[in-house]
């Protein structure tokens, strides 16, 4: 696996952002903070490392008066953490989990 995306998804933070916008269509940056437990500083910082590295993907509109933060993993994104959970199930983590694509 490549060493810089393994350092990327090592993070407790990125790693939850990830694996819950794997599921979904996208979240709000409310919802990744309720989700990940991270403070909004935290959550930022891991939120524009995932877009730099282009698996996430972040819209930033208005909903009436208010700002709205949209993330929604990338295709890139999918693919990357599909090799990083079979990169961890390789190395014997959670073996009895059968997860599947």
């Amino acid at each position: 696996m490549n060493k810089g995306l393994e350092k990327l998804l090592f993070n407790p933070v990125r790693l939850k952002i990830l694996s819950f916008l794997f599921s979904i269509e996208n979240a709000s940056f409310k919802k990744l903070i309720e989700v990940s437990e991270a403070t909004k500083g935290n959550i930022s910082v891991q939120i524009k490392k995932l877009e730099d590295a282009g698996l996430i993907k972040v819209r930033k509109k208005f909903e009436g008066n208010y700002p709205l933060t949209l993330c929604k993993i990338t295709s890139k994104g999918k693919t990357s953490f599909k090799i990083f959970l079979n990169s961890l199930q390789s190395f014997g983590v959670n073996k009895s989990a059968d997860i599947e694509f």
